[in-house]
């Protein structure tokens, strides 16, 4: 008799044993689906951040060259104008100039040199309407 009931806290505790394998199984196959689940979500967060960083560098690369190309044109324009800009200012001072020089051709003449009647000339700034006495030096 004390074989039978051998046998079956054998068969018990083999019944207990394959109850704890199939649990430890069972638990496995959860910690396996979340690490997998897991690396799943690791893998795509990596190649999201991947793909941020390529995009930030070709956003970086686009900005780096549109602004290139501004202050290209933009230097292009500055020299333009200042290139105008001095046209002008050298025909104003081509204009200064020729007033300079013939303020002194009138200053190396005397006024009493053009006086041929003796009563003095009329020069550019006195003009005579005809009708009244002419302005004499």
């Amino acid at each position: 008799m004390a074989i039978p009931e051998e046998i079956k806290t054998a068969k018990r505790v083999n019944l207990e044993v394959d109850r704890l394998l199939e649990q430890a199984r069972e638990e496995a196959e959860q910690i396996l689906a979340r690490a997998q689940e897991q690396a799943t979500y690791l893998i795509e967060e990596r190649e999201l951040t991947r793909q941020a960083d390529e995009m930030s560098i070709e956003i970086v690369r686009q900005a780096r060259s549109e602004g290139d190309g501004i202050r290209r044109g933009a230097d292009e324009y500055a020299a333009d104008a200042l290139t105008k800009l001095e046209v002008e200012v050298m025909r104003t001072l081509k204009s200064i100039r020729l007033g300079l020089d013939l303020l002194e051709e009138r200053r190396a003449v005397p006024a009493v040199a053009n006086d041929t009647d003796g009563e003095g000339a009329l020069d550019e700034y006195e003009q005579s309407t005809g009708e009244e006495e002419p302005i004499r030096r």
